[in-house]
């Protein structure tokens, strides 16, 4: 029997909007089965969704970098591991220096802030409904104390990103995750911050199995999800490499898949 629900977000609960849907809001409700937010968002961009699901429990940010609970329009956080400042100074100012016209954004705990308004700004406008702070990078990371939990590139085409993962690996990194959520996203964070740590956290907390736990996905960035809970569910619009974690496979997150999977796989 499964006593907790975990999903991820873009792609997955949200459709190609960026929005919940009724049928998804109502079949969560209905299944009375503990529910989880697993997202590569900032808390900011998650709380139109835990409001409509009526959500009180503790949630995932920064895929994993954050565990949280919500407390009016702030959050009370209960772990964290946000990126280490000389690491993110390297990446933005080294990958800004090549690149001039390269979506790049960091987000702190509250904040989201970008050099430029481009493209792939817009678009991320488009889904989350929430605007950066614009700042200079240099000058912002000389002088800023505010702890970065996520580095976001947004590429246009397959070519830019396969350019900005040859320059990133071009850096020799270490210390961080660097994942591609779908084909245009792709997203930094402390290589402490991974899906898998947030579902420890809720599995330990409640003491769950990993037969007790579903999960629906659809990225790279899930996999580590996945991998944790013994009923993964995967959406049809999911990459077919992320396809092969499937225990089930359900409609697109533009069908209300995420009801559809409760509903027919979950036995509720």
């Amino acid at each position: 029997m499964i006593k907790q629900i975990f999903s991820d977000m873009d792609g997955t609960l949200l459709n190609e909007k960026g929005f919940i849907s009724e049928g998804n809001i109502q079949a969560i409700k209905a299944c009375g089965i503990p529910f989880t937010l697993v997202s590569a968002r900032a808390p900011m961009e998650m709380f139109d969704t835990i409001d409509k699901l009526g959500l009180k429990s503790a949630q995932i940010a920064f895929n994993g970098g954050l565990i949280y609970k919500r407390k009016g329009d702030s959050i009370v956080k209960i772990t964290e591991n946000p990126m280490i400042t000389d690491i993110v100074q390297n990446i933005v100012l080294n990958i800004r220096k090549q690149f001039n016209d390269i979506s790049l954004s960091l987000y702190t705990d509250t904040k989201w802030y970008t050099d430029q308004i481009d493209d792939g700004i817009q678009l991320e406008t488009s889904l989350t409904f929430h605007h950066p702070d614009i700042v200079d990078y240099p000058e912002f990371l000389k002088t800023t104390d505010e702890d970065i939990y996520k580095i976001m590139f947004i590429a246009t085409t397959d070519d830019e990103m396969n350019t900005i993962l040859k320059a990133l690996d071009n850096l020799h990194l270490s210390g961080v995750s660097i994942q591609q959520s779908g084909n245009r996203y792709l997203e930094i964070t402390s290589d402490k911050a991974k899906k898998s740590r947030g579902i420890r956290y809720i599995q330990e907390l409640n003491n769950l199995e990993k037969s007790d736990m579903a999960a629906f996905g659809d990225g790279h960035n899930d996999i580590p999800m996945l991998t944790m809970v013994d009923t993964p569910i995967i959406m049809e619009n999911a990459m077919d490499e992320v396809k092969r974690y499937a225990v089930h496979i359900t409609k697109t997150n533009d069908e209300d898949g995420v009801a559809y999977g409760i509903q027919n796989f979950l036995g509720v």
